[in-house]
């Protein structure tokens, strides 16, 4: 069978995630260091370990785990909406991230002014939303494959941050239709959200590939939707799960080849 889209994941499969996080968290640890005098290694390891453990604590993390909200995004999307659900998380979320650093930095037993976890709560979420970036080789493949084939974008997330994200990664004008999970009220790997796209697209199961770094999820989701898959493997966002992909890159390059080697069977 012909091969007549693609749908891409964005974070960690387009638009770099995990390691901009954990280079922000860096970049605040080195702020703390210098302004408040802590250890900056052992600062960012406690905010990354904390912001996991409060988010799992939260009232908000089975919305945000229905929709694909992770404890990192928590520190810096705006979550813009009147929903419910929206409303109560931009609540929550201003005190998360305070609680976080302030708690931070108390386990670094640093005496510091009130307003220091405010400072780094806003140095973090200036910074992540600074350095954006695409992974190596993603606009070279959007420009190829768009010349042959329909692209889309499927993407777990609040619609304003992954909107947001969007818009920074330069690539919206390649998709023919971008599916946010937010903007849905439902996430991969439930397939509705696929079927969804490939009505948009006009195309069937059979004649799609999804690209993901997410096996729970990207890869998870296209089995359910009998969609064939492309796992990539991305350092630093590996899971476990108990899913096989079709394929397994470690460079977008790659993907050219694996779908003329499709078209071939």
């Amino acid at each position: 069978m012909a091969i007549r889209a693609l749908l891409f994941d964005l974070d960690d499969t387009l638009a770099v995630d995990e390691a901009v996080s954990h280079e922000t968290f860096a970049h605040v640890a080195a702020v703390a260091s210098s302004r408040f005098g802590v250890d900056p290694a052992a600062f960012a390891a406690d905010a990354m370990a904390i912001a996991r453990e409060l988010w799992a604590e939260g009232e908000c993390r089975p919305f945000c785990r229905s929709i694909g909200i992770s404890a990192f995004e928590c520190l810096w999307g705006g979550f813009t909406g009147e929903s419910p659900e929206l409303t109560a998380l931009r609540n929550w979320a201003q005190q998360y991230r305070r609680e976080v650093f302030a708690r931070a930095l108390a386990a670094q037993g640093a005496e510091v002014p009130s307003e220091a976890s405010e400072v780094l709560s806003s140095e973090f979420a200036a910074t992540r939303r600074a350095r954006q970036r695409l992974l190596p080789g993603a606009r070279e493949l959007m420009t190829q494959l768009s010349q042959s084939y329909s692209l889309a974008l499927l993407t777990n997330g609040a619609p304003d941050l992954q909107r947001e994200k969007i818009a920074a990664s330069g690539l919206e004008p390649f998709f023919k239709a971008i599916a946010v999970s937010g903007e849905h009220g439902i996430g991969k790997p439930k397939p509705e959200i696929f079927h969804r796209l490939l009505g948009e697209l006009e195309v069937s199961a059979d004649e799609v590939l999804m690209v993901g770094n997410s096996l729970e999820r990207d890869i998870a989701g296209a089995r359910n939707a009998g969609i064939r898959s492309i796992w990539i493997r991305v350092p630093g966002s590996e899971e476990q799960a108990d899913v096989a992909p079709d394929h397994t890159i470690t460079e977008l390059s790659e993907i050219p080849a694996i779908i003329h080697a499709e078209e071939g069977n």
